[in-house]
């Protein structure tokens, strides 16, 4: 795959992917959900507790979502951050929480340890996620840089993952499907779409064929999703980013494949975003289906939504609507009494322990020799440069939406000259609010107009826009964000002296709603140096919170 191939379906329209059962969870012959069966099923269901779309109001686009036994699991993109591709982890499908990352550090080339180059808008793109029965084991699937395609292994979602293999084909958009036999196969492709065949130990690539070429009334089909159901192999594939289609076959899965239109131009469930697409398709253990895709939200990002399905009685898939569109909210699926109450995504961090929570993601590689987790996060500087975009080991969290607040506690006593700390709203157009330490004087600032090209080249490093003293040795900054689609959104910033009054400081920084970073914005923790290394500074305390 060329990066042509990246230009046509990534930039030429918001690109993903999404789901999948295992031949271990698929239904009974004859056990499809019709649309009769389903609209009898969803009237005893009138008085079912709802749940709202999006499921999750944060940004996990590409989703992939499979059920082993009475858990479902679900992988998202993650691009240049690190560690890579998240495993959520959910009892009912609805309500969900971080279980770990499939990728534990993006070892692919220097560019992604900011090392003379950048990953940015590279890395862990529409990968996939399956489960093997038989030797229950879960398996990741991804290519990278249009070069090879990465197989990592796990027998726990929250790890530790390991890397199986490496394949020299480059599976794009890739689907893996269990069969009911234990034989893996991969859907893959854009427009044409291929499957392959792995050996039996998933290590190696034993045949692949062409099985469709999109027509070109319908233009790019990509984001394989591959499912064998009832006998029958369907690939799901989206037409990024207002369309999502079906294939099937009877005849095993080289094909040959007709196809039919699952939706198009649907309306979707947020406000101002896009139309719900990519995603998956997962059974519950009462023989319910629903479809996992994801909506177009920024300056957010893509956030996961969730609709039931029925099926034809030839066995197509049919998404339940709401006065003509995703709805808003369902009957919440029919599943056991979970376990326990999942892990927020929203709360206070303290650090506790010695390693990092899985909510946290790096911007790149980190050093490791400069960060340490004791109940408090402390950053050393790992970077001379005064481009936030270049810096290495700054520390990213998912914005809540539709509107959210983040606030630190920041120890800054052992900042040198030169250094800059602070809480960023990252992106390719980002601001920032900190400490400043220059001439033995430590002060804080609002700075805006970091921004990138379209290349992710850096062509603004930042100008000071406002300033204050900084108090003592230890200072409280937040920053609020809107994230709600359809424009340009404000976030603000201020700080306190106490950790209870705080006072604005700037003017509100305008967040793009352009989708070509793929990446929603995020909250960001970072500690560079711009004369030398020896500088650190101490996080207590974070917490993301909501209205």
């Amino acid at each position: 795959m060329s990066c042509s191939h990246q230009s046509w379906g990534r930039r030429r329209a918001l690109a993903a992917a999404t789901g999948l059962v295992t031949g271990a969870f698929l239904p009974p012959a004859g056990a499809f959900r019709t649309a009769a069966a389903a609209s009898a099923r969803e009237a005893n269901l009138a008085a079912a507790p709802a749940y709202p779309n999006p499921v999750i109001w944060q940004d996990f686009a590409d989703v992939d979502v499979i059920r082993v036994g009475a858990t479902y699991y679900a992988s998202a993109s993650t691009m240049h951050y690190s560690p890579g591709a998240p495993v959520l982890r959910s009892y009912d499908l609805v309500n969900w929480e971080i279980a770990g990352h499939s990728v534990p550090v993006l070892d692919f080339g220097a560019k992604y340890d900011l090392n003379g180059a950048r990953g940015y808008v590279r890395g862990i793109w529409a990968s996939s996620l399956a489960y093997r029965p038989s030797n229950a084991t879960f398996y990741w699937l991804g290519q990278i840089d249009f070069a090879r395609t990465y197989i990592y292994t796990a027998t726990a979602a929250e790890g530790p993952w390991s890397r199986l293999t490496t394949i020299s084909t480059p599976y794009y958009d890739a689907g893996l499907l269990v069969d009911s036999d234990d034989t893996l196969y991969v859907a893959y492709g854009n427009t044409t779409i291929s499957v392959a065949q792995l050996s039996p130990d998933g290590r190696n690539q034993v045949r692949t064929q062409q099985v469709f070429t999109a027509p070109s009334s319908v233009g790019t089909l990509e984001g394989s999703r591959f499912y064998k159901i009832n006998g029958q192999y369907y690939i799901f594939l989206t037409r990024p980013a207002n369309g999502q289609y079906i294939l099937k076959s009877s005849s095993g899965p080289f094909g040959p494949y007709t196809m039919r239109q699952v939706l198009l131009d649907l309306r979707g469930p947020i406000a101002g975003g896009g139309v719900p697409h990519q995603g998956g398709l997962v059974q519950t253990q009462s023989g319910a289906w629903y479809y996992m895709a994801f909506v177009d939200a920024y300056p957010g990002g893509r956030m996961p939504v969730l609709a039931p399905v029925t099926w034809t009685p030839d066995g197509w898939p049919v998404v339940q609507l709401v006065n003509g569109a995703w709805g808003a909210s369902y009957p919440s699926p029919v599943v056991p009494t979970p376990p326990r109450q999942v892990t927020p995504m929203t709360g206070v961090d303290t650090f506790d322990g010695t390693s990092l929570k899985p909510r946290w993601e790096w911007n790149h590689n980190p050093d490791n020799t400069k960060w340490s987790v004791s109940n408090g996060l402390t950053l050393r500087t790992a970077t001379v440069t005064n481009d936030l975009y270049g810096a290495r080991n700054t520390l990213t969290h998912r914005i809540q939406g539709p509107t959210s607040t983040a606030t630190v506690q920041l120890d800054h006593a052992a900042m040198r000259d030169g250094d800059r700390a602070g809480l960023a709203l990252l992106r390719d157009s980002s601001a920032w609010i900190g400490v400043k330490r220059d001439g033995g004087v430590t002060r804080l600032a609002m700075v805006s107009g970091l921004t990138m090209d379209g290349n992710w080249n850096t062509t603004g490093t930042g100008t000071e826009v406002a300033s204050a003293a900084a108090p003592g040795g230890r200072v409280w900054l937040r920053a609020s964000a809107d994230i709600r689609p359809g424009a340009a959104r404000p976030g603000t910033f201020s700080y306190s002296t106490d950790g209870t009054s705080f006072t604005r400081l700037g003017p509100a920084f305008s967040m793009g709603n352009d989708w070509r970073f793929f990446m929603g914005y995020r909250f960001a923790l970072f500690n560079h140096a711009t004369q030398a290394l020896g500088g650190a500074v101490r996080v207590t305390r974070f917490e993301l919170s909501t209205p």
